[in-house]
């Protein structure tokens, strides 16, 4: 990998404290892998061991951003990695904030965004970057993820939503019919990511997107703080005329939710995602139906889950979770659209 330094510019949202070589590459890598850190310090370690094992064709350079962990993650990786351009902020300015920030901070070709919690596996990387050479045209590129045990992860790409199936989703059929496309279809569960394929949306975990498409777009809208952000880049891309594509032969091994461990907390943030991409990418009337839909998804799940935990004592607490959820449902109910992300083009 190559050996930069830490960028000492500003930026208007939060401050850092920056490590790295003393001496800028005289030219920018060919590649610029962004790893955004919160509280996330061995699997973040392990993430760049990976990466920095199995890299062995692409020139790199790696920049992680530390959302202001407080479990000494930024010192452990300016410590073990003193080759990384590590921002270690003093605020969280969320995932697609803290990528928008490391962006501006790297001129390479191409941004490969990887999660902490993230195990490069037999070179996926180089194959990654190889397939989008031979792809040129796709604009975003993502592989395929496993989960710890090997076994498929299939949350790499997804469908586009669409009224049904937010609906499906809402009333429990996604979750009845799981893998059905009739009814399960954002999952694309029919289809066991092991060909090449045309996607409406490749996820943030390991996604690789040219730099002019990246700048076209002004990057991911902060608005998105935590899910749905490559959602939304992915939608607009596609209206610019990328084609987001997915390759089999680059796989990594994706662990999931590690920094964010209350479920409640989760599925709250994942609806507020989800009503945001409702209102920006559907009409208002459609996008009211959406956040129906999403009050259909808690109390469905509260519904069955406070029912079966009169017979099986464990539901008890799932339920709980989704009590949490349909009490805070005024969060993802008042959702507003989304303004244009400062810098994006008009659309081609």
């Amino acid at each position: 990998m190559t050996r930069t330094d830490a960028d000492s510019r500003s930026h208007p949202d939060a401050s850092a404290r920056c490590t790295g070589d003393a001496d800028h590459a005289a030219a920018p890598a060919a590649v610029a892998v962004i790893v955004v850190s919160y509280n996330t310090r061995e699997l973040t370690l392990a993430c760049l061991r990976s990466l920095h094992e199995q890299t062995r064709v692409t020139e790199v350079e790696v920049l992680v951003v530390d959302n202001a962990s407080t479990d000494g993650s930024a010192e452990a990786i300016g410590a073990q990695f003193p080759q990384v351009r590590l921002f270690a902020l003093e605020d969280n300015l969320g995932f697609a904030g803290a990528n928008n920030y490391a962006a501006q901070r790297t001129a390479a070709p191409y941004l490969l965004l990887l999660n902490p919690d993230t195990v490069v596996l037999d070179g996926a990387v180089d194959r990654l970057v190889a397939f989008a050479a031979a792809q040129p045209g796709a604009g975003i590129w993502g592989g395929r993820t496993l989960f710890a045990d090997g076994s498929l992860n299939p949350t790499s790409c997804w469908r586009r939503p669409t009224p049904w199936s937010a609906f499906c989703q809402g009333v429990g059929l996604a979750a009845v019919f799981r893998g059905w496309r009739m009814f399960d279809r954002e999952a694309m569960g029919e289809w066991a990511r092991d060909s090449v394929r045309e996607v409406d949306i490749v996820t943030g975990c390991f996604f690789l997107i040219r730099r002019e498409l990246w700048d076209r777009l002004g990057g991911f809208d902060p608005a998105f703080f935590m899910y749905g952000e490559e959602a939304d880049l992915c939608l607009r891309a596609r209206r610019l005329g990328a084609t987001p594509m997915m390759t089999p032969d680059a796989t990594i091994t994706h662990y999931g939710g590690a920094s964010e461990r209350v479920r409640a907390d989760k599925m709250v943030r994942l609806f507020v995602a989800k009503s945001q991409l409702f209102a920006r990418h559907w009409g208002a009337g459609v996008a009211w139906f959406g956040r129906r839909t999403l009050d259909l998804w808690a109390l469905t799940r509260l519904t069955a889950l406070t029912v079966l935990g009169l017979v099986q004592p464990h539901r008890r607490e799932q339920a709980a979770t989704w009590r949490a959820v349909w009490a805070r449902r005024r969060a993802w109910r008042e959702v507003k659209a989304p303004g244009k992300p400062a810098g994006e083009t008009a659309t081609a």
